[in-house]
């Protein structure tokens, strides 16, 4: 799965699959929007496909392609698990943070986690 995300035009594509979730997008509207030619969005769109990071329903004569969230959610579960919980490397208080929405520009930020003591 990492292999598959770890392109940039396919990084892209999921970005643009999830903006567009849960409804999908058809391949041309991918291609408009992201300027990938067909052949090779076909690829890296099979590439995700064949990862099961994104799904693909036909309707008619459109292939309409969603995020598979499940899948992203297992990647989310494992970086958590193996890599947050187990090196103590962001301290679970701190995704909830890095969660939030950003509110403003770098100047003024508050940043409540400066403001937190670390163990």
């Amino acid at each position: 799965m990492f292999a598959a995300m770890g392109a940039e035009p396919r990084l892209r594509i999921m970005q643009l699959l999830l903006t567009a979730h849960p409804q999908g997008l058809i391949v041309g509207d991918i291609q408009d929007e992201l300027g990938i030619p067909a052949s090779t969005l076909s690829h890296h769109l099979d590439k995700l496909k064949n990862e099961e990071l994104v799904r693909v329903r036909r309707e008619g004569t459109f292939l309409w392609y969603t995020a598979n969230t499940e899948s992203l959610q297992e990647i989310i579960s494992f970086l958590y698990a193996e890599c947050c919980t187990r090196n103590k490397a962001i301290e679970p208080r701190d995704l909830v943070t890095i969660g939030k929405p950003y509110q403003g520009g770098e100047k003024g930020r508050t940043d409540e986690r400066r403001k937190q003591p670390r163990d």
